[in-house]
């Protein structure tokens, strides 16, 4: 496993923001910009990837002992922080509660896997195939060619 998959996972773990993990550094005195760190996020293909150095991830795991813990002096309780972290990601709205996306009730008869479903209902018939009129004007590609397959016509 890489620094790269390491980081990302404590990202998603403690669910940290771009800017709280630059403030997570900031308290070891280790300065990043939030483009460098977007860097380490990126997918491996991507131009713009970086690989996350030994230095970078020994300072955030330093800076998120001071961050969770506190210090000697000023301790804190990390169930508190990790529940003030979980309070600022703002609530999507339930896709539920949306018209749009209501889900559609559930045809009983075509969910039963006992028995078919009836022949009346209108889902039951079979679509139309495309009927071409008689004279029609289709290019015909190939000339009607009787083969010999090398045999010859006399016998």
């Amino acid at each position: 496993m890489t620094n790269n998959d390491i980081f990302k996972k404590l990202r998603v773990a403690l669910m940290l923001r771009d800017d709280q993990i630059v403030e997570i550094l900031e308290l070891v005195d280790f300065r990043i910009s939030k483009s460098e760190l977007g860097a380490f996020f990126r997918d491996e293909k991507h131009e713009n990837y970086m690989e996350c150095g030994d230095q970078v991830l020994r300072n955030f795991l330093n800076g998120l002992v001071i961050h969770l813990r506190g210090t000697k002096e000023n301790p804190k309780n990390p169930n508190d922080v990790l529940a003030k972290h979980r309070a600022e990601i703002p609530k999507k709205e339930s896709d539920s509660k949306r018209p749009e996306f209501k889900p559609k009730a559930k045809d009983t008869e075509k969910s039963r896997g006992d028995e078919s479903p009836s022949k009346s209902k209108s889902a039951a018939k079979k679509p139309s195939k495309k009927q071409f009129p008689k004279g029609n004007n289709k290019i015909q590609v190939v000339e009607k060619v009787k083969f010999n397959f090398g045999k010859n016509k006399k016998s």
